[in-house]
């Protein structure tokens, strides 16, 4: 059953149209979003579909392929604390638009979570920017008609996840499944919310960018997440600044003397050094040396290692086996406690490398081997259902022979052999009542 399937199963009709959004692997910069710095991802194939149809009340029913529920909201009831559960991240979505201004009505919605879930590649986002999609759309926002729409929608979808599903994240996961474009990198400045779009057609190069999810299964629930971004704050306060971007990487040995607590200390030193990493990696990607994108992958795993302390046994072991495959750099990706590791390799060292996991996962323990090539994907698509071409977007009432007709907002998606370097990854839970999107 797909999201259309499930639309007309559980609310007896027909959507207005499907929405899709996808999810994201970040190439390098973790940990610096919140800290008002610089990251790089990519948007992947994996997405998550939104059947939706417009209602005349103020009530959110949704449902999904995966639950099989429905759940019932009035919009006027919505706010911190009142959602729990996965549905919490789509009824987050009206109510900060609503927040922001924009006249917002009910809706239907089925959605069908085609990113692997847990794994660090950001489900959450993908099923809030779908639903975000549907909504704009659906009362004629228009905020998927530029870049500039979109970062309202990136904001409101951010906020969604932040205020409604309580998981204090930054607002990288929302920018890379709104805004990416087909084999480019997203460069992402957290602080202001330009972006840059950074080619990363890599396949020239005869590269392969690998995403390994070791199946890992770690919760936040014990505030880790929140820790960290806690401790990043309270330096910040200590130093003088507003956030650790200001802190330039000639300065960080003075402002480490500055810190008395040493879990501080490497807190700073990581996301100083990370936002260097990310404006060497687009130097190196730029001018072709995938060789030194390698190495910064690998710097940056150790510093997630030791100084931000968000890897775990799985995730190192991925990462070791893909050093020893021959990988160019290999690194974690994902707020941590598990998450994806990313690794850079030639096609040719695919089997190779195969091999190598399995001698590792058998020292290693509980990792397994699940490993796919990433392919370049753009930011949401929307389907309409209309009745003929001359109809353009349609409306009620149509029949169930009325066909779909699909519109990539963001055309170019082609090209199946993509090609680059690797990451690893492992379940995360955010914080808060709202659960991981397990259920999805």
């Amino acid at each position: 059953m797909d999201a259309v399937g499930a639309f007309r199963e559980r609310f007896g009709g027909e959507p207005e149209g499907v929405w899709s959004a996808p999810g994201r692997v970040n190439l390098i910069g973790e940990h610096t979003d919140y800290n008002g710095g610089l990251a790089l991802p990519i948007a992947l194939p994996h997405r998550t579909y939104a059947a939706a149809s417009p209602r005349g009340d103020r009530v959110l029913r949704v449902t999904s392929v995966q639950t099989g529920d429905v759940v019932e909201v009035s919009l006027d009831e919505v706010g911190p604390g009142t959602v729990g559960g996965w549905s919490a991240y789509v009824a987050g979505v009206p109510w900060a638009l609503a927040q922001a201004g924009y006249a917002v009505g009910g809706l239907d919605v089925a959605v069908d979570g085609r990113v692997p879930l847990g794994a660090g590649l950001s489900s959450s986002a993908a099923l809030e920017c779908a639903v975000g999609a549907a909504i704009s759309d659906l009362n004629g926002l228009g905020l998927l008609e530029s870049d500039d729409a979109r970062a309202v929608l990136v904001s409101a979808c951010r906020r969604a996840e932040n205020d409604i599903a309580g998981a204090p994240t930054g607002g990288m996961d929302q920018s890379a499944s709104l805004l990416c474009r087909p084999d480019h990198a997203l460069l992402l400045d957290c602080r202001d919310g330009a972006t840059e779009h950074v080619p990363f057609g890599i396949g020239a190069a005869g590269l392969v960018l690998l995403v390994i999810d070791t199946k890992a299964h770690h919760a936040l629930v014990d505030g880790q997440y929140g820790a960290r971004r806690a401790a990043c704050e309270s330096a910040a306060a200590t130093l003088g600044v507003e956030t650790l971007r200001e802190i330039a990487i000639g300065d960080l040995e003075g402002a480490l003397s500055r810190l008395p607590d040493e879990v501080e200390r490497r807190r700073v030193r990581h996301v100083v050094t990370e936002i260097d990493r990310v404006t060497a990696t687009v130097a190196a990607l730029r001018r072709g040396e995938y060789a030194e994108v390698g190495h910064l992958f690998d710097a940056s795993h150790v510093s997630l290692r030791d100084d931000y302390e968000v890897s775990c046994p799985e995730l190192d072991v991925a990462v070791a086996a893909a050093r020893d495959a021959g990988a160019l750099g290999a690194r974690m990706t994902g707020g941590g406690f598990g998450a994806p590791p990313l690794r850079s390799c030639r096609p040719t060292r695919w089997r190779r490398s195969s091999g190598v996991w399995n001698r590792h996962t058998a020292e290693g323990g509980s990792a397994r081997r699940s490993a796919s090539r990433s392919s370049p994907a753009g930011a949401p698509t929307a389907i309409r259902r209309r009745r003929d071409a001359s109809e353009g977007r349609g409306g009620g009432g149509v029949g169930r022979a009325a066909r779909l007709a699909a519109r990539d907002r963001t055309p170019g998606y082609t090209n199946a052999a993509y090609r680059v370097l690797v990451a690893a990854s492992a379940q995360v839970r955010p914080l808060g009542s709202a659960p991981p999107l397990s259920m999805l």
